[in-house]
């Protein structure tokens, strides 16, 4: 693909920080333009390199581009399309990498001019870090980004910006904007309250100190409770945003776990061998689909590879 031109980066966190370090690795682009509304971010991505120039507004940082990543909370997607909507070039791409997608498309797509492309995307990576320091080149290596385009969407556009993501390393794949919230209510969101409410019951449970958390965690608490620590901000967004299909995913856990406590107080093993070893090859599916290892580290290794950052 043709290298970008300039791009502007929106927000210059872990997703935005890996995204300027995968296309610079790959020449995806011939400027990096970033936005963030802390100055000490900002100045922190000017020292690692990741942009080329920081703008203290939006709007700035938009003019000229020809391809803009809206990389900041669900929450503040209107704000933020509303501010760059009169400033954008005919022509260029706008994007963004939020985890809920009709909420965003509700919300940007009234204040974009109709000269330009909206495609929404959601790359499905991350870890539980946050910040500009967070960013690693590899980031999307072998990890799928799911694009929602409108029905009307020029297939130019969408072949650009998918090429961009497949030169970064990721899978891509097209799906609908409410079968993309269902979906990753399934396999992110969920997930993510259900560690939270973990983190929750433990601190809850005065039988249990605050010290024996903390020591026998290795005991299966701490690999399951690492996605707690990710970002609150983004996560409450992300919650009150998908709020239907997450309550649908939540109400079929509940389900689940109610079947499970009955057969453990009618001690029915049966019933929860033939469980586990369903939900055991659902697991080994993940790592033969290469979206995980026999061994995972969830996190206790440095993020970078040795040469994941040029």
């Amino acid at each position: 693909m043709r290298p970008f031109g300039r791009v502007a980066l929106i927000g210059l966190g872990l997703i935005a920080g890996s995204m300027a370090l995968a296309m610079r690795r790959a020449r995806l682009a011939e400027g990096i333009v970033g936005h963030a509304r802390s100055a000490e971010t900002r100045a922190t991505a000017l020292e690692l390199g990741l942009v080329d120039a920081v703008h203290d507004s939006a709007a700035a940082a938009v003019n000229g581009a020809d391809l803009v990543v809206l990389a900041v909370p669900v929450g503040a997607m209107e704000a933020i399309a509303r501010e760059i909507g009169p400033h954008l070039s005919p022509g260029c791409i706008v994007t963004d990498v939020g985890s809920v997608k009709q909420a965003v498309i509700d919300v940007v797509a009234p204040h974009l001019p109709g000269s330009v492309h909206f495609i929404p995307g959601h790359p499905l990576a991350g870890t539980e870090h946050s910040g500009p320091r967070a960013g690693f080149a590899t980031l999307f290596r072998n990890r799928w980004c799911i694009l929602t385009p409108p029905e009307d969407a020029d297939p130019e556009a969408v072949a650009r910006l998918r090429a961009l993501w497949e030169g970064m390393g990721a899978n891509v794949d097209l799906m609908d904007a409410p079968h993309h919230d269902l979906v990753l209510a399934v396999t992110s969101h969920a997930p993510h309250l259900i560690a939270y409410t973990m983190v929750g019951v433990a601190d809850d449970l005065r039988r249990v100190t605050d010290s024996e958390v903390i020591k026998y965690s290795a005991a299966g608490f701490r690999d399951f409770t690492r996605i707690a620590a990710s970002d609150p901000t983004m996560w409450r967004d992300v919650f009150l945003n998908n709020k239907a299909a997450t309550l649908e995913i939540l109400g079929r856990f509940t389900e689940e776990l109610f079947a499970l406590q009955r057969a453990i107080r009618r001690e029915d093993g049966a019933h929860l061998h033939a469980y586990f070893t369903r939900t055991r090859a659902i697991r080994r599916g993940i790592i033969e689909a290469g979206q995980d290892t026999d061994a995972p580290d969830f996190g206790r290794s440095v993020a970078q590879s040795p040469d994941s950052v040029d």
